[in-house]
């Protein structure tokens, strides 16, 4: 039972590239043509030939190939091929690309395979037109005898004992158009992975834009879990605070919810920025924080949460309007990450805020430390968690370094990042190597 369908599917692919020959005849049809009618113009005593001789139009076939060739080039053509050769030759999904043929190489490749398919395609068609009515006469020529009465131009002469010698013939020419068809469908089946399929420029564009693809989708993890992630840890606290004290302090509660409803309405603005990045894509302009701008209502949140927050600029930092508005950004989400931290991890604890401006080898840094006490037990805890590497990720983006970890019963996140970050050619900024980044739970 299982092996009718074996057959079936067989005699289905052989059908299907069958089909697929009878295509590339097709198409060599006008190119056959327009030789036909060159060679007419210039030698008009070859036209009469070309409809009765066969070496004629044989060389016809042969000047036809390469204005075949030439067309192959033609880029959306390798889109059609392999719509067709994917669809006709049973490929798998994958092995074939999709999109026109955008460099020379894929151009080049294209060209061959469609010379291939058109001049199979060619040979197989004129086989089979010819073949079958010469296979049917043949079968028939023992059974006729008006068929034996015309002259025909067999290669022996089927008379007398011979005669049933034209039914094996008949059969003969059937079997060797369908060898030569299954033949030829499987050999450009072979070749259709190799001159159709995706050129190592395709498929490092393809990786390229798998790469954009992820580093937009982190960009997007990182800013949700920041300002998101950071709001609703601020309203919990906020709002537990406020509940604690509900009956003894009420303008303490007055301030809890008007922090809550601060930290909601930026939140929800962060987080229209951020969808609006994923509808409209990576080029859409993304409003992001700064620390002139929040970090004094960044840090007023906080210590509506009742959390002593001692924050310290550095003079030498200059006014912070004037820093860098990637590094600006970027320094804000690592005090806010730090910050957050302590909220979840040690609340009630005092929490150091440090914005300072270094010199190394490297040039110029701003250097953001944010420290806070916690438990011994805490600090040596070994796990780690996204804020921390999403800190990691953006000083590497900056060129930059990030670390975490406690010691003596502090624990500390400390980042720094060139005021003046190396950026590429298209503008983005440049990967730096990372130095290596210890990170721990945060206590």
């Amino acid at each position: 039972m299982t092996e009718r369908p074996q057959v079936r599917g067989r005699v289905r692919t052989l059908a299907l590239r069958w089909v697929h020959l009878l295509q590339g005849g097709a198409l060599l049809m006008p190119f056959y043509l327009l030789v036909n009618v060159g060679i007419g113009v210039v030698r008009p005593d070859m036209s009469q030939f070309l409809n009765t001789r066969p070496g004629p139009q044989f060389l016809a076939y042969g000047l036809s190939l390469p204005l075949v060739a030439v067309a192959g080039l033609i880029p959306v053509l390798r889109a059609l091929e392999s719509a067709a050769a994917r669809t006709l030759c049973e490929l798998p999904g994958g092995t074939l690309a999709l999109g026109p043929a955008d460099s020379w190489a894929a151009r080049r490749r294209s060209a061959v395979w469609f010379t291939l398919h058109v001049g199979l395609g060619g040979l197989l068609s004129g086989a089979s037109l010819a073949v079958p009515p010469m296979a049917v006469v043949l079968l028939a020529f023992p059974l006729f005898p008006a068929l034996r009465g015309k002259h025909w131009a067999w290669p022996w002469d089927h008379a007398g004992s011979a005669l049933w010698t034209a039914p094996v013939a008949g059969f003969a020419l059937l079997a060797a158009l369908v060898a030569a068809v299954y033949g030829a469908g499987a050999l450009l089946a072979r070749c259709a992975p190799v001159l159709l399929g995706p050129t190592p420029a395709d498929r490092l564009a393809a990786a390229e834009r798998r790469a954009a693809d992820l580093a937009v989708r982190n960009r997007l993890a990182r800013e949700l879990h920041d300002s998101v992630g950071h709001a609703l840890s601020a309203v919990s606290l906020q709002a537990g605070a406020a509940r604690r004290v509900l009956d003894g302090d009420p303008e303490f509660v007055r301030q809890a919810l008007a922090a809550i409803e601060e930290t909601s309405r930026d939140a929800v603005a962060e987080l229209d920025a951020v969808l609006g990045v994923l509808r409209e894509g990576e080029s859409a302009p993304a409003t992001g924080p700064s620390l002139a701008a929040d970090l004094d209502a960044l840090v007023a949140r906080t210590r509506a949460t009742g959390t002593e927050v001692r924050l310290r600029v550095d003079e030498a930092l200059g006014p912070l309007a004037l820093l860098d508005a990637q590094v600006s950004a970027e320094s804000f989400r690592v005090v806010q990450e730090g910050l957050s931290n302590a909220l979840r991890h040690a609340p009630g604890a005092a929490v150091d805020v440090r914005l300072e401006r270094q010199r190394s080898p490297q040039g110029e840094l701003l250097a953001v430390t944010v420290e806070n006490a916690a438990s011994e037990a805490a600090v040596t805890r070994a796990s780690g968690g996204r804020g921390l590497a999403g800190i990691a990720e953006r000083a590497a983006l900056l060129g930059g370094t990030a670390r975490a970890g406690g010691e003596d019963g502090v624990w500390r996140l400390t980042a720094r990042l060139p005021l003046a970050p190396a950026v590429r050619g298209d503008g983005r900024p440049q990967r730096a190597v990372r130095e290596s980044t210890r990170q721990e739970s945060t206590p």
